[in-house]
């Protein structure tokens, strides 16, 4: 049992990190489709990563009580999870899809998957990680200048510059 878990509710069945289903993952939005959005086993092989980094770090979703790579599995939201795309072989650029458009966790989780991917870089072969909410979210431009934000401070921060020691 994980450590959000309430323990077995008779809930759906979820679908296996070895499968990329469509139909229960959201749609790549516009920052993904301007590169290689990665489907099937491409898909597959980054998630099992992203999965294992969240576990590694504790990116949870505390309203559901799993590892937030599951919501990518859960067939009781279709429309919701991670997307990946890459460009240049050397970037890897994130869409998380909350599951509604007023997600109260909604920049408390995009900002963890996105330091907990940035922090153990080592682990998933790119020079780079570009992490953003989709546009769906109400306070999706608000959240992604912010993960900008603080993608700059870390380039500044790798240069010398002093930055806050953040929780994530």
């Amino acid at each position: 049992m994980g450590l959000f878990s309430r323990g077995d509710s008779g809930g759906p069945e979820f679908d296996e990190y070895g499968e990329f289903v469509p139909s229960n993952v959201p749609d790549p939005g516009p920052r993904l489709t301007d590169h290689a959005v990665l489907e099937g086993e491409e898909h597959v092989e980054i998630h099992r990563t992203v999965r294992d980094i969240f576990e590694e770090r504790g990116v949870y979703d505390t309203t559901f009580g799993y590892n937030l790579a599951k919501l990518n599995l859960d067939p009781r939201h279709p429309d919701a999870g991670f997307r990946y795309a890459v460009e240049d072989d050397e970037v890897l650029h994130v869409e998380f899809t909350p599951t509604t458009a007023f997600c109260p966790q909604g920049e408390v989780l995009t900002t963890a998957a996105s330091r907990a991917l940035n922090d153990l870089a080592d682990r998933h072969g790119f020079e780079a990680v570009e992490v953003r909410i989709a546009d769906r979210h109400q306070h999706s431009d608000a959240i992604n200048e912010q993960l900008q934000a603080d993608a700059d401070g870390e380039l500044a921060d790798s240069s010398g510059d002093e930055q806050a020691d953040l929780p994530f």
